[in-house]
């Protein structure tokens, strides 16, 4: 017999009893802490910035604030058709290039990694947060989840043709650990925390 075989027999030989029931992964997320505050800690940790609002009118405030309303900017929300296009959904998808600011909508946020669950119906376009320079996303307090546990219970049945997480502007790092934001995606991203 092979040195080959001879290891894959011992392997085989050597198997764990099997386990009939799976572990209960319900506890996983059960410790008590801050979820609103976890999120925001977690946010700015990986280059993201929260801004809590209690209305629509005050994020269309913050973007008059601090964006240039000369350039491009595109929203899947009617609520901020004041400042932003929504007639943008149906072009090609390589005219979106001179996107300043794009403003979403997501399904729910995750506290323990600060991502947001996105799908294709609210969208506009699968590639409206990536193309943008700098990316806006809308979720409800009331819709940011503890863990990534809870997050998969809750996709878990839904039905999509496309769902993403996104966390942060894009980034990336080089073997000498030198980080560079914005290097294939939005260059900043904002998180508006909506009462």
């Amino acid at each position: 017999m092979s040195s080959k075989g001879e290891i894959l027999k011992r392997i085989k030989a050597n198997q764990p009893e099997l386990v009939s029931e799976l572990p209960d992964l319900k506890v996983l997320g059960s410790e008590q802490f801050d979820i609103l505050e976890t999120y925001k800690t977690v946010l700015k940790g990986i280059g993201g910035d929260p801004v809590e609002v209690a209305n629509y009118n005050e994020i269309i405030n913050y973007i008059k604030s601090n964006y240039n309303l000369e350039k491009r900017l595109i929203t899947t929300l009617p609520e901020l058709s004041e400042i932003a296009s929504l007639d943008w959904k149906t072009v090609d998808p390589h005219s979106l290039q001179d996107v300043e600011l794009a403003v979403i909508k997501a399904h729910f946020g995750v506290a323990e990694n600060s991502g947001l669950w996105v799908t294709d119906d609210i969208l506009g376009q699968r590639v409206a947060p990536f193309i943008a320079q700098y990316l806006a996303i809308v979720v409800h307090k009331k819709d940011i989840l503890p863990t990534m546990q809870q997050a998969y219970d809750r996709i878990g049945n839904m039905e999509y043709g496309f769902g993403t997480f996104i966390a942060g502007p894009s980034k990336t790092a080089d073997i000498e650990q030198s980080l560079v934001l914005g290097a294939h995606g939005a260059r900043g991203l904002i998180v508006f925390l909506l009462d």
